[in-house]
Order: structure tokens, then sequence, then C-alpha cells
């Protein structure tokens, strides 16, 4: 099957069917953002913007990487891509690897600069295919879409389900560190089972710009090849995709194993502003995510801009009730780990209760 059908698969898959995670949530409902009976602002006075990778944001969110490389898919990336310039956000693409194989493909991508011409916007590509293209395909794929920034997904999961699935993952790091060597930050990300400390301890040190940790507990992509395989009658696939269905690292976890003194993005399961919310305050620089806007974008522009309107204003709720005017308080805010999430970090060596204490006490007088 060509990678072009199997995307359109996968967007059907993904707007149709239950495709999330099934037994283990975000970790995100074990924090506790504490609360301010006096924040001592107004509300409106609250201020999203953050600069992100060298780009200045109206919010500190991305449309995370969804479709492209399929006719189809041409005008869902432009609703996406002009609800994010609209709010002035980042978005992301689907894998461009379709664009490489047929370069016909590749409108459907630069569709999105086309509509979006100030939005920060990152390319994709898999860490699977740098080792098979090389670094001048990868500046291919940026002068396609006169991209900010250039993500390489790793999504070891998914390939090791499908039977068409590229299992060698040898060498993805010393590719990864090449592609470092590019004139664009470098994201790498991963696509639902989370990535480490250890691993993000060996990403800073080749290179990359910022980590998306891709968590568990949003979409299962184990789950999506489920479908896949049962449409084929693929017995051993379908198996597969069963048994690791919920694996990962939760993202909110993911997200304190992360904080490696790099940019990191919350993935996995983000679905209101008090996600985003809470993901922030553990560590993240912003947040993102991409099943929500799936529906809405198959509709209308329209449908995605309510949907991030409403999660932005979530956002302002949250941090309003925190007492946080700026990205830069919501950081430091006192914020409770509990439950599963705090149970995993302590045992992984994480400190918890640092988060809890913290808080600026230059602006409390003791009396």
């Amino acid at each position: 099957m060509s990678t072009s059908q199997r995307k359109i698969e996968h967007l059907k898959l993904c707007s149709s069917s239950p495709v999330e995670s099934r037994v283990k949530g975000t970790g995100l409902e074990d924090v506790m953002l504490v609360h301010r009976a006096l924040p001592e602002f107004d509300i409106e006075d609250i201020d999203l913007h953050t600069n992100f990778l060298g780009k200045s944001m109206k919010a500190p969110f991305l449309i995370a990487s969804i479709t492209g490389g399929h006719p189809d898919t041409g005008p869902i990336n432009a609703a996406l891509a002009q609800a994010a310039e609209e709010m002035g956000i980042g978005i992301g693409v689907g894998s461009q690897r379709a664009a490489i194989e047929d370069p016909a493909q590749a409108g459907s991508f630069s569709i999105m600069r086309d509509v979006a011409p100030d939005a920060f916007i990152y390319g994709n590509i898999g860490a699977a295919q740098i080792k098979e293209y090389g670094i001048e395909k990868i500046e291919d794929l940026v002068e396609m879409l006169d991209a900010d920034a250039m993500a390489i997904h790793l999504n070891f999961l998914q390939e090791a389900i499908q039977p068409e699935g590229d299992t060698d993952a040898s060498g993805a790091l010393d590719a990864i560190r090449e592609i470092c060597s590019l004139d664009i930050p470098i994201i790498v990300k991963e696509t639902g089972a989370g990535i480490s400390h250890e691993d993000a301890l060996l990403l800073k040190k080749a290179g990359v710009s910022a980590i998306d940790v891709g968590g568990a507990g949003g979409t299962s992509w184990s789950g999506v090849e489920v479908y896949r395989a049962r449409d084929r009658k693929d017995v051993m696939s379908e198996m597969l995709g069963e048994l690791f269905w919920d694996f990962g690292i939760p993202t909110a976890a993911s997200v304190v194993e992360c904080n490696v003194s790099l940019p990191v993005i919350a993935t996995g399961g983000i679905r209101t502003g008090m996600d985003i919310a809470r993901s922030i305050a553990i560590g993240a620089s912003v947040a993102s995510a991409a099943l929500p806007f799936v529906a809405p974008a198959l509709e209308s522009k329209e449908m995605v801009l309510k949907r991030l309107k409403l999660m932005m204003n979530e956002l302002k709720v949250a941090m309003f009730l925190c007492g946080c005017q700026d990205l830069h308080r919501l950081h430091i805010t006192p914020t409770v780990i509990t439950g599963w999430t705090r149970e995993y970090l302590e045992l992984r060596g994480f400190n918890v209760k640092e988060f809890a204490l913290r808080s600026d006490r230059s602006e409390l007088q003791v009396i």
C-alpha cells in the first residue's frame, strides 16, 4: 500500500473510530494547580504571548501534525493553517514522506504556508526516513513549507505493529545528530508512547532544539493499526495492536522526564485549556494537540477556530484561578502532583515536592 493511501486511511479512522488510550490517562489528572483566591488582576489582562524557537506566538499552543500527502488532505490542511494564522499559534504538518515518494503530493503540504504566511509551521519526517533519504531531501522538505522548524518523529511502536513497518532503529540517533547541523531548529517528537529522561539527554547531546514528548493518554497509533489490521484480516497485527494499545509513558510524566534544559512540547491527550495550563506548570514551554481538530477541520476553518478559542479561554480561566497573569508565572506556580504520576516520578528519582513548594515569595509579606 502506498504511503499516500495509508495517510487517508489514518485520517478517516481518527475521525470516525475510538482511537484514544483506553485504560491509561495522560497523568494530567494527577496535576493540581494551587488555587489563589486573590488573583489581584483583571482576567482581561492575562498575557498568553510566548516566543518559541525564535518565533513570536500569541498563545503557547501548536496544532500538532495531522495529515498531508493525499489530494483529499489539502483542504483540511488549509483549514487548519488558516485557523492557526488567525489565532497566532503554530502548526505542524503530517509526515512529508508521501511527498518524497510522489512529488505530486507536495501541494497538500505547501498550501499551509500559502494560507498562513506568518504562522510558525514545522515540517515532519520519520527517523527511519532521514536515514534513508539523507540531509539533502530534508532540506527539500524545509523548502516545501518555508518551514520555521523541522520535526523528526519517532514512531517505532506503530512501525512494529504495521506489517509494512520499518523496525530498523539502528543509527537513528546518528541521523538525528546529522540533521541538527541544518540551519533550522530541529524538534524530535514521539507519537504516543512518550520520551524518557534517558532519551531526552541523548537528544540534547545530539543537538536538537526542542523535544515533543508525544506521551501516552491521547491517540493510540497502535490502536489505529488495530482497525487497519481488522480490515485486512491480519490477525497477528491486530493482536499486537491490542496488546500495546496503551503502552508508553503518559504525557505528564514524560514532560517531567524531558526537563533537560530544552523547550518541551506537551502532546498526547491535550484536550482542554486546563490541560495546557497543567502541562506548562510542570515544565512544558507549549502544548499541542491533533485529534480534537480532525473532525472540525473536515467541516471548516470556522469550526477549528471555535475549538481553539474555547481552549484558549479555558487556559485564561485556569491561569486566573491560580494567580498567573503571564506564562512565566505559570511556569513557577505551586503545583501538586499526586496519584499514579507521583508514584511513577518518585520511583524514577524525581522530587515532585519541589513543584508543590515553589512560589514567588517576593510578592508575599510576612506579617
